[in-house]
């Protein structure tokens, strides 16, 4: 890989890193996503893109690894593209029991080009299941379920899981923000349009006590269709927070997470002052 495979770091309270485990983009996987979780003794869990057994993919379909707190790392889980999923498009969750709990971006039903992508479990001895594999629709293109999920997802105290995913039918493809429950049926709780609520949302879900979910799209909004800042309530309401102008207030926001005061937090990769980002809050 031309760029380098990626790194897991570390930095201290004076600003000091540690490059804790440098990826070869090979068997221990390439490429990592959406950062990292930790359990109480210290050990790392994450996700790469790519990577693992070349069997499977050109460049691999993607890990599950664990770096112990001294560097060394276990590759959980390899991906084989088919039934199981390929490509792990979110970062991991861990529950109580030590489950892992994750989405990747294609595998799962054929159709929708790859697949459409799965929401997947993975216990601690590595074995994976599968919670809910996105179905193709009439076309072979994305069901009414969605498809291809993307970013953050959050676990409420009961097991249902959310998250969001890049594409969904019926035409036009908008995307859609779901719910899972413990036995694996899935209800779509909003469909965007791709008008003023939204489009693209890439950047996942937090949500807070009251049942209530938020989360960005890349795109859509106001007419610089520079994102958005949403909620969706446990009605299935959505509720636009904030529209971005692409100006110096931001553009393209990447997720946003809750601080204890209730306040979004979060980043916008285009906009500003010189164009290059910001760091924004939404209070409420």
């Amino acid at each position: 890989m031309y760029n380098g495979c990626g790194v897991v770091y570390k930095v201290d309270s004076t600003g000091h890193e540690t490059v804790l485990h440098r990826f070869s983009g090979y068997a221990d996987g390439g490429v990592p996503t959406s950062g990292v979780t930790l359990d109480a003794t210290g050990n790392i869990y994450g996700t790469t893109y790519s990577g693992g057994s070349l069997a499977a993919c050109t460049y691999g379909c993607g890990v599950v690894y664990k770096l112990d707190p001294a560097g060394n790392e276990t590759v959980l889980y390899n991906f084989t593209g088919g039934a199981d999923g390929g490509f792990p498009s979110s970062g991991l969750i861990l529950d109580a029991a030590g489950d892992l709990y994750g989405t990747t971006s294609y595998g799962g039903a054929t159709g929708c080009g790859q697949g459409c992508g799965v929401v997947y479990k993975l216990d601690p001895t590595g074995q994976e299941t599968v919670l809910h594999s996105f179905t193709p629709g009439r076309d072979g293109n994305f069901g009414a379920d969605g498809g291809n999920p993307s970013g953050h997802i959050v676990r409420d105290d009961r097991g249902n899981l959310y998250g969001t995913t890049a594409s969904g039918g019926p035409q036009p493809i908008h995307a859609v923000v779901y719910k899972l429950d413990p036995a694996g049926h899935e209800t779509v709780l909003y469909r965007f349009t791709g008008g003023a609520d939204g489009l693209n949302p890439e950047g996942g879900v937090v949500g807070d006590a009251a049942g209530n979910l938020f989360g960005t799209t890349y795109n859509g909004g106001g007419s610089a269709e520079a994102g958005v800042v949403y909620k969706v309530d446990p009605s299935g309401k959505e509720t636009v927070l904030y529209t971005f102008t692409g100006g110096t207030d931001g553009a393209n926001p990447n997720g946003v997470i809750l601080d204890p005061a209730g306040n979004l937090l979060g980043t916008a990769s285009g906009g500003g002052r010189r164009l290059g980002g910001v760091v924004f809050e939404i209070k409420r």
